[in-house]
């Protein structure tokens, strides 16, 4: 039944576009025995499909920039085998303590910033 309750919060959160991961992996560290490392596997292989039933969503929404998408996917992929790489050679509780950290940070941005008119 946990897994349920996490699968479907951090869909319902994937697909508003904040981020599944912020949900799925603090939840998995919690309720089960798993590394930081392994949460934040399982949250890359969840978000595969997560990610393609919302983005069929937003195409149909016309809420894609493709120009912007483009070059933000080719800096991502090289973000994303760097922090792999990166999060391979860092100790379990150390990634955990930053992951927190970046959490927080996010946190309290998002509570201070100024909301934009649509």
């Amino acid at each position: 039944m946990k897994l349920f309750i996490i699968g479907l919060f951090s869909g319902i959160i994937s697909g508003m576009g904040i981020g599944g991961g912020v949900i799925l992996i603090p939840s998995l560290l919690i309720f089960t025995e798993l590394t930081q490392q392994e949460a934040q596997g399982i949250n890359l292989i969840v978000f595969i499909p997560v990610a393609i039933v919302a983005l069929i969503t937003h195409l149909k929404n016309k809420n894609i920039k493709y120009k912007l998408s483009l070059k933000i996917i080719g800096y991502g992929l090289i973000g994303a085998v760097l922090g792999s790489f990166i999060a391979g050679k860092i100790n379990s509780k150390a990634l955990s303590k930053y992951f927190s950290i970046f959490l927080l940070i996010i946190g309290i941005y998002e509570l201070f910033s100024k909301t934009k008119k649509q």
